[in-house]
């Protein structure tokens, strides 16, 4: 059997697509449409021989031959890069802000996807409270930031995901009848804790904070001792905590736009940008 010889850009297109586990994503990164990333990897397909995804209308999933070939897919993918980087490419920089009611487990996975696009990129990363993140961006200290949207009059982001908060603490945790709540919250001002009292408040639900932290994970690791609930997504809460708010009589939390703002930039930088976006809004 003749086989044509593989297109570089149609085996990163379905790098891709395994990775972030959707086509639109990975358009969203390559900067292109579903269409397009579609019909390369249909081509890919067919100069193999092989099926290497199976599409169904709400998931996208490896066939038994794409798991067989993703491994060498990559190799394929990084010697390119590889060849690519011979010629000493300058490092590049990129300072982001990320806030830390975004950053769940998927970290790592979201830095391999950006160091595989590009090696030479310089990651600085700031995981801080949206608002402060959102200063850092505006003072000039950062290319770009992820951060919950608390200002509706402000047009400049791009909408990523909506992230959707829960009371969450551990499954035996109990509110004794009579007694506040228990809560563990950000430090004023966190428009998240705004939005979690103000919910108790309108709801007419007493509580009384009782844990106060200095991040996500100070948070976590006290409603993981079972004192307080929390209102955090469930992406960022640990493994051994669960939405309490049903068995509780707890008020229903909104969801909250996840926003991407960036400053102009020269196309290394935007192709980079366009990677981070597309693999934290695949892990949502």
């Amino acid at each position: 059997m003749t086989m044509r010889a593989l297109d570089i850009e149609a085996v990163q297109a379905f790098v891709l697509v395994a990775d972030l586990n959707s086509f639109t994503r990975a358009a969203e990164a390559l900067d292109t449409t579903q269409s397009a990333i579609s019909l390369k990897i249909k081509r890919l397909e067919d100069g193999l021989g092989r099926r290497l995804l199976e599409r169904t209308p709400r998931l996208v999933r490896l066939s038994a031959e794409g798991s067989a070939f993703l491994g060498a897919a990559r190799h394929l993918v990084a010697a390119h890069q590889s060849a690519i980087g011979a010629f000493a490419v300058e490092h590049r920089r990129l300072a982001v802000g990320v806030s830390h009611h975004i950053v769940g487990s998927e970290l790592a996975a979201v830095l391999k996807r950006i160091n595989a696009t590009d090696p030479g990129l310089v990651i600085g990363l700031q995981i801080d409270a949206s608002r402060s993140v959102l200063e850092a961006f505006d003072a000039g200290e950062l290319d770009a930031a992820i951060a919950l949207r608390h200002d509706a009059k402000r047009r400049d982001g791009e909408v990523l995901f909506e992230e959707q908060f829960s009371w969450m603490g551990t499954p035996d945790f109990n509110r004794p009848t009579g007694e506040p709540l228990r809560l563990a919250t950000q430090a004023e001002p966190c428009s998240v804790r705004a939005m979690a009292v103000g919910a108790l408040d309108a709801a007419g639900v007493p509580w009384t904070e009782v844990f106060v932290g200095g991040g996500i994970a100070a948070i976590g690791a006290a409603i993981s001792a079972g004192l307080a609930v929390a209102a955090l997504g469930r992406r960022v809460a640990p493994s051994d905590t669960a939405d309490l708010g049903p068995r509780l009589g707890l008020p229903p939390l909104p969801s909250r736009e996840v926003m991407l703002y960036s400053k102009p930039a020269d196309a290394r930088t935007r192709r980079a940008l366009r990677t981070l976006g597309a693999a934290f809004a695949a892990a949502a």
